[in-house]
């Protein structure tokens, strides 16, 4: 197995605490099946509440981050980065200490060692997210702490009450509504034991039997390599949780072979970037932000499982219709010597096994973080079933120190996210914006949506999908439920929306990657990426108008009629954007696909089957074309 070796200063102390950080996490869950009084040292070693489990694991997070990303690699900046390391640790522990039954900090504000220690976490999280995350994401965080402190010089459009800064500290430390509310405290939960989840199966080679088993699957058909990514993309994408680093990852793999077997560069890029960003979509893991629009909505994790099968395969559906078309009309071939499914399953069947169980316990609605520890303990065990995939010591502490380092960054996030969300609630700006979009929008569905997606674009630019999500969510979500919207379904669209930034110019972030393992020009691959992952906005349209969730009253009856009027959707906007499909589109038929599309998206059922008639006479035409260019003589 591949041992991993911190490439930072202080090596063996950044190996450290990265254990111990994913030990500690490990714990949490694991002591709290304990009746009281078993654990010893029980105020230390028992469950922590939330108010000291998310500042510890934020301080944690803090001080391995300060390490992981140094700020330079001199001598001085090393000693600096130690200082605020110091800092940090003697502001949590203040933190901690802190009276919150007390009333003396309501009535007089807070002690000024408090004060600063509530700054000294405030600042080292902004700079933390500078470095792991991005200035992007620095900078928003930033721009909200002074909105709050000086809203009241702004028009009166913006204008809110302006608060001291002690007041802002105290609001977005010394309370559950701001830096250590709930996005910090689902990222030190269920978000983190996934990510140490994924973590175990790359250490104990489960990730390469997915992949490989993707490969046997799918390899040989026509494009199979660009299919294959789009499998394995499926499989991986939710547990690595970025869609970036899936890009990275799986994509180093296949595009050189997407390449070899004669898809252009910039075609191979966008195949892998709208793969990677639909892992975060695919369940039964969906990446942080499903997690936390669990938390938001108040609905158990089993429950949007279910709400989101449907349309992810959907996506997934769209993507593979454009890689074979891509392929059909290239004339690619499958890749000749790909390894049989049954002899990928036999050598790595054993891994099937964890994934099977947190399918079934999430679909049991078991708590996510305690679904987390069983897939951690079942990869290991499963691993230490073959030989040939027997995990040692070594490779279990690179696993734990992995998942911790993936952590960082998705964490410090989701710290900043939650000074947004403490903002907006302190504030009151939600409700005005609220009614900006409500009065946009003109009472408009339609149009609220397009303001929502613009919204998401924007912000994606500069901020991870789970960061975008959540500002998102607190923003924009009560604007759709007012023009009539359900809360799930809402936050579903939302959390759909959320995912586009990766693959829509002028920045997606998805795309460059998947463009730098290509060598292929960055912009090329990002309009590659935003026509093969068009499903990120058709899909969440049509759970706004048609019953493609299992949520509410709508059944699967209901669900599967969506889907089909949804697939038939998808098909006439891939034929009118590539003009093929068995066979070349003639000219003379893409007005026909175009009004098929408009009937399909008009919320009317006579005209919606209207539109499915027709987009079955389109099928059926192009398909009679191809038998008989097929049985032409040369």
């Amino acid at each position: 197995m591949s041992e991993v070796k911190p490439d930072v200063p202080y090596g063996g102390l950044v190996m450290l605490l990265g254990v111990a950080l994913s030990i500690f996490q490990l714990w949490q869950p694991l002591v709290g099946f304990l009746p009281p009084g078993v654990v010893p040292f029980e105020a230390v070693l028992g469950l922590q509440p939330a108010t000291y489990l998310r500042p510890t694991h934020l301080a944690w997070i803090l001080c391995l981050g300060y390490l992981i990303y140094p700020l330079g690699q001199g001598r001085a900046l090393r000693a600096l980065d130690l200082v605020v390391i110091g800092l940090v640790v003697i502001a949590a522990w203040r933190v901690l200490a802190f009276d919150y039954q007390g009333l003396d900090h309501l009535l007089y504000g807070l002690e000024p060692v408090d004060f600063v220690a509530g700054l000294v976490l405030l600042v080292a999280t902004l700079e933390l997210a500078r470095r792991a995350v991005g200035p992007v994401m620095m900078i928003i965080g930033l721009v909200f702490l002074l909105y709050g402190a000086f809203g009241n010089y702004l028009p009166d459009v913006l204008a809110t009450r302006g608060f001291s800064f002690e007041r802002i500290v105290r609001f977005q430390v010394y309370t559950q509504a701001g830096l250590l509310g709930a996005p910090i405290g689902i990222a030190a939960g269920a978000v983190f034991m996934f990510v140490l989840f994924g973590a175990f199966l790359q250490v104990t080679g489960a990730g390469k039997f997915l992949i490989d088993l993707s490969f046997a699957a799918a390899g040989r058909f026509r494009g199979g390599p660009a299919k294959a990514s789009v499998l394995a993309s499926a499989a991986m994408g939710s547990i690595s949780g970025s869609a970036i680093a899936n890009t990275v990852t799986t994509g180093s793999l296949t595009i050189p072979m997407m390449k070899q077997l004669g898809y252009k560069p910039e075609e191979a890029a966008g195949i892998e970037a709208a793969a990677s960003t639909g892992g975060q979509i695919m369940p039964p893991i969906m990446g942080a932000g499903a997690f936390v629009m669990a938390e938001f909505t108040k609905t158990a994790y089993g429950d949007i499982v279910w709400m989101s099968l449907v349309p992810a395969l959907l996506y997934f559906t769209s993507v593979l219709l454009y890689v074979h078309i891509m392929a059909a009309k290239a004339g690619f071939t499958g890749m000749r010597d790909t390894a049989a499914v049954w002899r990928v399953v036999r050598e790595g069947a054993q891994f099937l096994l964890p994934l099977v169980l947190i399918t079934l316990l999430l679909l049991q609605n078991y708590s996510p973080v305690l679904v987390g520890v069983a897939g951690c303990a079942a990869v290991v065990a499963a691993s230490l079933i073959r030989k040939h995939t027997r995990v040692s010591f070594r490779d279990i502490a690179d696993a734990l120190y992995t998942g911790a380092r993936l952590a960082v960054p998705i964490s410090i996030a989701c710290a900043v996210a939650g000074i947004v969300v403490g903002t907006i609630g302190q504030t009151g700006v939600g409700l005005q914006f609220t009614e900006s979009v409500v009065g946009l929008s003109d009472g408009r569905l339609w149009l609220a949506l397009v303001l929502v997606a613009v919204a998401a674009l924007v912000l994606g630019m500069g901020l991870p999908a789970t960061a975008a999500y959540i500002v998102l969510a607190v923003m924009t979500g009560p604007a759709l439920q007012e023009l009539g919207l359900a809360l799930i379904t809402a936050h579903m669209i939302i959390f759909w929306l959320s995912q586009t930034s990766n693959v829509t110019p002028p920045i997606a972030l998805a795309a460059f990657a998947g463009a730098g393992v290509a060598g292929a020009r960055p912009m090329s691959a990002a309009v590659e990426a935003f026509k093969l992952a068009n499903g990120l906005f058709v899909i969440p349209l049509m759970m706004a108008y048609s019953t493609l969730l299992l949520a509410g009253e709508n059944g699967w009856g209901d669900v599967l009629e969506a889907a089909g009027i949804t697939l038939a959707l998808i098909l006439m906007i891939a034929m009118t954007v590539e003009r093929y499909l068995f066979t070349a589109m003639p000219k003379a038929w893409l007005p026909v696909c175009v009004i098929s599309v408009i009937l399909l998206l008009v919320p009317f059922g006579p005209v919606r089957w209207g539109g499915v008639l027709l987009a079955l006479v389109v099928l059926a035409f192009n398909f009679q074309a191809s038998r008989r260019a097929s049985i032409q003589p040369e």
